[in-house]
């Protein structure tokens, strides 16, 4: 498996809001692509500081939501201009999962 990760920067005092648009309609539309298999939002609202990871069944998936069909930016422009700057964007190979 593999993930992607997006750190971004919330404006102050937009924190709630980013979460909100993360798991009402994020997250909803992530469900509906190819080999997705799992979201994850961590956020600090004293610093403003967001990351997302998003687990993909391949790196294929993965990447075809940043290239061909625009998911990708039409996740992040559901922001608008909730973020201070573009998200800074990883991928990672998935090496060990472990729950509960």
């Amino acid at each position: 498996m593999h993930a992607r990760v997006a750190t971004v920067q919330v404006q102050p005092g937009k924190t709630q809001e980013a979460i909100d648009i993360y798991n009402n309609s994020v997250v909803p539309a992530a469900k509906a692509q190819k080999g997705f298999q799992g979201a994850y939002l961590m956020t600090d609202a004293s610093s403003g500081k967001a990351i997302s990871i998003t687990v993909w069944e391949s790196e294929a998936d993965m990447l075809a939501g940043e290239s061909s069909s625009g998911y990708y930016q039409e996740q992040i422009a559901k922001f608008g201009s909730l973020f201070s700057g573009p998200p800074i964007l990883d991928h990672y190979e998935l090496s060990v999962e472990a729950s509960a």
